[in-house]
């Protein structure tokens, strides 16, 4: 019989494998959705910038008039300070949260929700930007930073700019100290061997067959644990055409 193999050993749900979210304090999403911001708007004031482990990008802390305090995700070009604003009313400008029907086409926007007040969750990773394509009564199509275009409702909110940080990718790790540091930050295991470099034992796509599986990559959606690795119920497989 063979070992038990990573996506097994994942599985299982051991310390190893577990994001360390005991140190993510901090959840981002947008105020309550209320008549406010519905009909009207309403000014904050950044008063820190920060980073968290949870997020690549980094995050600002907002104060605003009424008292409530959020913390969202910062744009491209914005400074402790400043000023931005959310509703419906809300002028067109970099870290302003209102309506994607009141968001000009070929605005970047980040942050976009997936439905009315659910506080967002497309496009928040530093650096990414989607762009409004075109608006409608009913709809909103939104280029994403795949090139995906996607259909978004009007009363979905986003925030207009670019995610900030958007060279922290550009330096190189050098090191595999410093790579095994940032992923062991994030719960990610590192480094990660090849099955195809595995023995058989190990792993579907080991033993001394050379560098190549050995066999079809597509394997069912109800295959076991053991053998549910590599392309899980592949719709199709080949070069896109």
């Amino acid at each position: 019989m063979g070992k038990q193999i990573i996506t097994q050993r994942r599985g299982r749900g051991s310390p190893t494998y577990k994001s360390h979210s005991h140190r993510w304090k901090i959840a981002i999403k947008y105020r309550a959705y209320d008549e406010m911001e519905k009909t009207s708007m309403l000014n904050g004031k950044i008063t820190d910038i920060f980073h968290n482990p949870g997020f690549n990008a980094p995050l600002a802390k907002v104060v605003f008039e009424n008292g409530e305090s959020l913390h969202i995700i910062a744009p491209i070009n914005i400074k402790v300070h400043d000023t931005i604003t959310v509703g419906v009313q809300a002028p067109v400008k970099t870290g302003n949260t209102l309506p994607l029907k009141n968001i000009p086409e070929g605005t970047d926007i980040y942050n976009i929700e997936n439905q009315p007040a659910d506080g967002g969750s497309f496009v928040r990773s530093a650096g990414g930007s989607a762009r409004v394509l075109m608006s409608a009564p009913d709809k909103v199509t939104v280029m994403l930073p795949s090139k995906k275009q996607r259909e978004f409702d009007p009363m979905c909110r986003a925030t207009i700019g670019i995610v900030a940080g958007a060279g922290k990718r550009d330096k190189p790790f050098v090191k595999a100290g410093k790579m095994h540091h940032h992923m062991r930050a994030h719960g990610k295991l590192y480094p990660r061997t090849s099955g195809v470099a595995m023995n058989a034992v190990d792993h579907p796509f080991g033993s001394g067959r050379g560098r190549h599986p050995g066999k079809p990559k597509t394997v069912s959606r109800n295959a076991p644990p053991g053998r549910k690795v590599g392309l899980v119920g592949a719709r199709k497989t080949g070069r896109g055409r």
